[in-house]
């Protein structure tokens, strides 16, 4: 029986001293203890441990039951009283237990498991863990750190839930072990900031540097990827609770302000090994970048936030993190960047920002990740979310700004839709500078002619892809229209009517040509499907499209019509701007010279 076995192995110990203790005394009073367990005589067990002549013996030995007793645990139901007597003995483990021993057993066992047990089984163990390391003397900080390491190593491969109810299902149990985890720290974080409030010099940076660390990786994981809006029907939402007590953690070991203003990184290790520190480098900067995000659009710690600085010196704090943001293609991550991108531009009056922050790197790198967001991120209410941002960052810089902006997102953007909408943006600044009192010398004059350069113009002449660049054409068809009629010849104050004739020869005229072209291109196509309509019926010929290397429902001869009946619509539609264009600059030039 397994109980006489584990007496017959406690009697022949209890003689013993403690240095006598060998090798196979360790072995037999494991494996005498694992057939308790699993044979369920835990009770029994229990009053082993409990009895005093036995203190000793559990003391050296008793750590070797930490995993068979794991196991016993998920076995027993919740209800079942031999669950309830494995849970005391592990209550008692961890108060007779050697200290380094146990911490080494439980780390053990947290680093074995796996799957579906991975949170159930760190929040088993995070109490003992946490008695264990409050009786350490030597190397508690490098022991609390190493503990709060594995158990996030452990956690991250789990998928953080997102939608409403994955979080109120929580089947893995993320939610209640992160803030299991973070009730785990506290007493260390107790512990650093009695020691502060002793010593305006404290000394001892090693546990305030793992405490660092651990709420490092907490905002990479899970806050980063983590639903942080309040959902309906979540009181108490777990990641949000998560967010409060990680930043309270900061503010407590007084490193809050410094991270998100001096961007203070931690003690990095020195890595010798490059891709190392890129890796670290980046965990980092998204780290930060959430940070910032729980901040200033979730306002958790905001009453800790100094309220001097100014709504544009924010803004240029913040850049960097919008742009590590705006990278990624996670729709969590993307949407925070753009939140974070739109609160800080909210705070700002319009015309307020000056052309000079256009000489950071990140206010011209980040327009260009917004357009990326609009024309290839495949989430549509983030692709309208990015051009109304778009258009707000335009509305905040002063006029020099703007004109700036505009060149150089005419230049990068490679997209003929977002070019249409800046030269829109062009029209509507000219627009505001004819009308306005006070002139604005960046939309008139040479400021305006050096944009209407790079507007009015063919990328590649009259050759250009007319239909691909409908948009474009469209929009500096629409702008060349609105100067002939808003600004008379004798006034000039666009500069328009100097220029003329490089328009004429830079866009109008290979317009002309390259409608010519593809108009006839296009009705040659259709006259072709049309005489090969009755065999491609016959034999049923349908037309392949790949896009992306995804190939797409197929196309029938009617389908292809269609779609060439739309082109011509289209080369229709810019012809006929066109002529209006040409007609209002001849009956302008007519009248001037019938009144000269």
């Amino acid at each position: 029986m397994a109980v006489d076995e584990l007496q017959a192995v406690i009697q022949r110990c209890q003689i013993l001293e403690e240095a006598d203790f060998k090798g196979e005394d360790f072995n037999l009073f494991q494996v005498a203890g694992q057939k308790c367990l699993e044979d369920g005589y835990a009770a029994q067990l229990l009053e082993v441990i409990q009895n005093e002549k036995n203190k000793v013996i559990i003391k050296n030995m008793g750590w070797n039951l930490i995993s068979p007793l794991v196991r016993c645990i998920f076995m027993y139901k919740q209800e079942d009283d031999k669950r309830e007597h494995c849970l005391k003995i592990l209550d008692q483990l961890a108060q007779l237990c050697n200290p380094k021993e146990l911490f080494l057993g439980l780390l053990e066992q947290i680093e074995q498991t796996s799957g579906g047990q991975v949170c159930q089984t760190i929040m088993l163990l995070l109490q003992p863990l946490q008695t264990v390391l409050l009786k350490l003397q030597n190397k508690k900080a490098y022991s609390v750190g190493l503990s709060l390491a594995m158990i996030m190593n452990q956690l991250t491969p789990l998928p953080v839930p997102y939608t409403k109810q994955q979080i109120q299902e929580d089947k893995l149990g993320l939610c209640q072990c992160c803030n299991a985890v973070v009730d785990f720290a506290k007493p260390f974080v107790n512990e650093v900031v009695k020691n502060m409030e002793k010593s305006s010099e404290y000394n001892d940076m090693e546990l305030k540097e793992e405490l660092l660390k651990f709420c490092m990786k907490s905002l990479k994981y899970p806050l980063l990827t983590a639903q942080l809006e309040e959902l309906e029907g979540i009181e108490e939402h777990p990641f949000r609770h998560f967010a409060t007590e990680i930043i309270d953690i900061l503010w407590d070991i007084r490193e809050l302000i410094p991270l998100v203003f001096l961007h203070r990184k931690g003690k990095s290790p020195r890595w010798e090994n490059q891709e190392f520190a890129d890796i670290e480098r980046k965990n980092s900067a998204e780290s930060l970048a959430c940070l910032s995000y729980l901040m200033f659009v979730q306002h958790f710690g905001i009453h800790c936030f100094p309220t001097v600085f100014s709504p544009s010196y924010l803004l240029q704090c913040n850049m960097m993190h919008i742009e590590v943001l705006l990278k990624r293609t996670e729709e969590s991550m993307l949407s925070k960047g753009l939140d974070l991108f739109e609160s800080c531009l909210l705070r700002m009056e319009d015309n307020s920002l000056l052309h000079q922050y256009l000489e950071f790197r990140d206010f011209i790198n980040i327009p260009q990740d917004l357009v990326k967001v609009m024309t290839l991120c495949p989430i549509e209410h983030l692709r309208k979310k990015s051009l109304n941002i778009l258009q707000l960052f335009i509305d905040k810089f002063d006029a020099e700004g703007k004109h700036t902006l505009f060149r150089c997102l005419l230049k990068t953007s490679n997209h003929a839709g977002v070019e249409g909408y800046i030269i829109k943006n062009i029209k509507d600044q000219i627009h505001l500078s004819l009308t306005k009192a006070c002139d604005n010398i960046w939309f008139t004059g040479h400021h305006l002619i050096s944009l209407l350069d790079l507007v009015l113009l063919l990328p590649e002449g009259a050759e250009t892809d007319l239909l691909q660049n409908s948009d474009r054409i469209m929009a500096s068809l629409n702008l060349l229209r609105y100067l002939v009629i808003k600004d008379c010849e004798n006034d000039n104050q666009t500069g328009v009517w100097t220029t003329l004739a490089k328009i004429e020869q830079n866009f109008l005229k290979p317009l002309h040509v390259g409608l010519n072209m593809s108009k006839a291109h296009y009705e040659a196509e259709i006259k072709n499907k049309k005489e090969n309509r009755r065999e491609a019926h016959s034999s049923n010929t349908v037309c392949s499209v790949t896009v992306s290397g995804e190939k797409m429902p197929a196309m029938t001869t009617e389908m292809q019509l269609q779609v060439l009946h739309s082109a011509l619509f289209t080369f229709d539609l810019i012809e006929s701007v066109l002529a209006r264009v040409e007609e209002l600059i001849e009956v302008k030039i007519k009248a001037v010279m019938d009144e000269n």
